[in-house]
């Protein structure tokens, strides 16, 4: 147990080893952290539990630490299963304990684990007092499941966020000041990237919400990473900012390649914009880790998606990364598409089609050569970035 503040204790779990999450569908090269956590006054709360493969060794340390009957009440502010995996394990031995969830986190948590537990119902301004503090809900629905709930707890000027504000980021340190600071926001841009994109709107109206009611914020205490300590508001001031399609001045390639005239085009379009004063980044995504590559597309302002034709389609990695795309619902950037072929050459048509479908902005027809670009063709695919790099509000 870590005290974070006057009887709230750290109480979770840190997972050095983990590589990917959401099944195998996001990477997590710095691991990450299951953050549960207890408050012992006048009742004593847990607030969230830890992922299903630490439960035993959750369990246990509640048991000798705290004392399982000493536990008056359980915060479910999540029902997804890294959040709530030991509960099963944990009301087997407490089976009458309350648990205070969302409307939705009972419907949820009943189809996770099929108990009949002592539900209780809880919405946004609901609250509950312990004792010296009070526990006030937060509803933050589909931030990033319909479930997902914030717990604020009075008197003690934290927020208990969950999801919102963390990031895969195993660290022996607890704090965002202890830290270093590049890599804290790398893994906070990436998180948000790759899993509250498609929520954006309800981010900002969230955060409005919550500014509106002035609430005094010591701590922000997500349930992955580290707690925001050192100035807390910071990382709000952030996801507002990230949440209204937000930019930096750079263009992605991304490209996939069977042998390389693809990624001959991919690295003459650079050079045609980075002699508009574009900032370029150029990835294999058969090769580079994709949630990195999504993480870059968010951040840019354009995105240009290259694949050789194959089976009158286009290679898999790419076909994956356009789908990911797709469901993030990017907003505001410009596209185009780009590739070598070798006789049918449907390889542009089906990636202009694709970034149609996602929304983004296509600025330029699309280039395409058969087998490997000459000296030529690849002057025309520098003019091509040339081009493109026009369609760049503010580049330089």
């Amino acid at each position: 147990m870590i005290e974070l503040k006057n009887n709230l204790y750290w109480v979770g779990v840190k997972d050095w080893e983990l590589k990917r999450f959401h099944g195998e569908e996001l990477s997590t090269h710095r691991g990450s952290s299951y953050n549960s956590y207890l408050i012992r006054d006048a009742k004593t709360v847990l607030v969230d539990t830890v992922w299903g493969p630490f439960k035993e060794e959750f369990v246990s340390r509640l048991e000798q630490e705290v004392g399982l009957e000493n536990i008056d009440l359980i915060v479910v502010n999540h029902s997804e299963t890294d959040h709530s995996g030991a509960l099963a394990y944990l009301m087997s031995k407490i089976p009458n304990t309350p648990i205070y969830c969302t409307q939705n986190g009972e419907k949820m948590l009943r189809k996770h684990y099929h108990q009949d537990w002592n539900f209780n119902v809880v919405k946004t301004g609901d609250s509950l007092n312990i004792g010296e503090y009070e526990l006030v809900f937060v509803e933050m629905t589909m931030l990033h499941w319909p479930d997902s709930m914030a717990t604020y707890v009075k008197g003690a000027n934290v927020l208990l966020s969950n999801d919102t504000f963390g990031q895969h980021y195993a660290t022996s340190k607890m704090f965002n000041d202890e830290v270093e600071t590049g890599e804290l926001y790398q893994e906070a841009i990436k998180y948000y990237a790759n899993i509250l994109t498609p929520f954006s709107h309800l981010v900002k109206q969230k955060i409005e919400q919550i500014k509106s009611w002035n609430l005094p914020i010591d701590l922000i205490a997500p349930s992955h990473g580290v707690i925001w300590r050192k100035d807390p508001l910071q990382i709000v001031d952030k996801y507002y900012e990230w949440s209204q399609d937000y930019h930096e001045n750079s263009v992605v390639i991304a490209y996939d390649t069977m042998w390389e005239g693809t990624k001959k085009m991919a690295q003459a379009i650079g050079e045609g914009l980075a002699e508009q004063g574009v900032t370029v980044k150029i990835y294999n995504v058969a090769k580079k880790d994709k949630n990195d590559v999504i993480t870059e597309i968010f951040k840019a302002k354009g995105v240009l998606l290259g694949s050789s034709t194959i089976n009158n389609g286009i290679l898999s990695a790419m076909a994956a990364l356009l789908e990911e795309i797709k469901g993030l619902k990017f907003k505001n950037k410009v596209a185009a598409a780009f590739g070598s072929y070798g006789w049918s050459g449907e390889g542009v048509k089906i990636i202009t089609q694709k970034l149609d479908e996602a929304k983004l902005q296509v600025v330029e027809d699309g280039i395409k050569f058969a087998y490997q670009p000459t000296v030529e063709e690849l002057e025309q695919c520098k003019q091509f970035g040339r081009n493109f790099a026009r369609h760049i509000p503010d580049r330089r």
